[in-house]
């Protein structure tokens, strides 16, 4: 038996949303693992509760995955749960090194070599600080990273970056131009200036490439029924192809009374965890496609679970990443082992950005499909000298 001998934390101030998790067995390997949101709060979990029940323990996830359901925290995706979701994807990392196959092997071989990716209209600079999901922390207006300041290109000329999109062979695009209005009312109204503000991307996009284009709406979360009704009902006719989180996922029944009235199939959601509360996202029949952030749900152990009960309700999945390198190459794993995957979420300013700058084997985005890196585990890794940077914290529990 492979017993885990340490646990490393890791935050480096310029990603302060970040925390990365190493997991270091008897014999010498590591496998990565990553979260994202209240870094310190996961990291002080991982330290003072998780790493104690873990160390001298089976180095594996389903072992692990008991060993850690706490007494209380685990309703949601908070600092508990998001901390074993990044204990979970370390320790099938490190499944998969210690076996020398890739991750989709260790999770019972894969469905398709590639799957159809789309793309999360963010920027480079996006949702950089802790100041959460505000358009105050969108970080547009600093072109001097490159050429995809996709969010500010939605809002001004969406359909010139419909047709950037499909050059690279990318059909797909989500963007969420209603956000600012749900700032402005709290959810709770939405005025017709401000309806008719909001369509405008989707109009642009539809003269610039006709149906060409797939166009998700992402909602956020930030809506009351009514209201997000109102714009369902707005975006409709233009062909949208989902309409995702439109409410608080305080509870599924005001979902499912949302879905049977909306016209525009419904995604969620990210940011619930567990099977069981996924569950009762199906039995509720309150999602048309089911995502899940394999950073949040509590790992690839509940995503793979998560996968399976979304296919016993003939629902698909589209697993979700906007937040870091190494949830996004857990997440095409997942994508290609799974039968009832979709699509998966890509954001191009992130993988060809600062996704490179501190990771190497991030997953392969071609023909407007991705697929995971070659080799043993996850493929990924952090760049030889990211643990020694001037703004790293490190902390190892043994």
């Amino acid at each position: 038996m492979t017993e885990i001998a340490s646990i490393r934390t890791l935050r480096l101030d310029e990603f302060p949303n970040l925390l990365w998790v190493l997991v270091r067995d008897a014999d010498g390997n590591e496998g990565l693992g990553e979260t994202f949101f209240g870094a310190r709060a996961v990291e002080a979990y991982i330290h003072e509760t998780a790493a104690p029940k873990l160390i001298g323990k089976p180095a594996d996830p389903e072992p692990s995955r008991v060993a850690l359901v706490p007494y209380a925290g685990h309703q949601a995706a908070g600092a508990e749960v998001r901390g074993q979701s990044a204990i979970d994807i370390a320790l099938w990392d490190l499944k998969g090194k210690r076996s020398g196959e890739p991750v989709w092997q260790a999770l019972g071989g894969r469905c398709r070599e590639t799957i159809r990716t789309y793309n999360t209209c963010a920027g480079y600079q996006y949702v950089r600080s802790a100041e959460g999901q505000t358009s105050a922390n969108w970080g547009i207006g600093n072109r001097a990273n490159g050429p995809y300041e996709d969010l500010e290109a939605f809002l001004t000329d969406a359909g010139a970056l419909a047709r950037s999109l499909l050059a690279e062979g990318i059909s797909g695009m989500k963007i969420w131009p209603f956000d600012r209005y749900a700032e402005r009312s709290g959810g709770q109204s939405i005025l017709p200036a401000e309806l008719e503000e909001g369509l405008r991307p989707f109009r642009q996009i539809r003269d610039a490439v006709g149906n060409a284009m797939d166009i998700m709406l992402e909602m956020h979360s930030l809506w009351n029924q009514p209201a997000a009704l109102q714009i369902a009902e707005a975006v409709a006719p233009l062909g949208v192809y989902w309409i995702e989180d439109p409410v608080r996922m305080q509870g599924v029944s005001a979902l499912a009374d949302f879905r049977r009235r909306c016209p525009i199939r419904v995604t969620a959601s990210e940011t619930i965890a567990g099977r069981h509360q996924f569950r009762e996202l199906l039995a509720a029949d309150a999602a048309d496609i089911i995502m899940l952030d394999l950073g949040w749900c509590g790992g690839i152990t509940e995503g793979k679970a998560i996968a399976a009960l979304a296919d016993s309700w003939h629902r698909p999945i589209a697993p979700h990443d906007c937040t870091g390198p190494v949830v996004y190459a857990a997440s095409c794993h997942l994508s290609v082992h799974a039968a009832n995957t979709l699509i998966q979420e890509s954001v191009r300013a992130l993988y060809t950005g600062w996704y490179s700058e501190v990771c190497d084997g991030l997953p392969v985005v071609a023909d407007g499909t991705v697929k995971p890196a070659e080799g043993p585990g996850l493929g990924i890794s952090l760049k030889p000298g990211v643990l020694q940077r001037a703004d790293a914290s490190v902390t190892e529990s043994r």
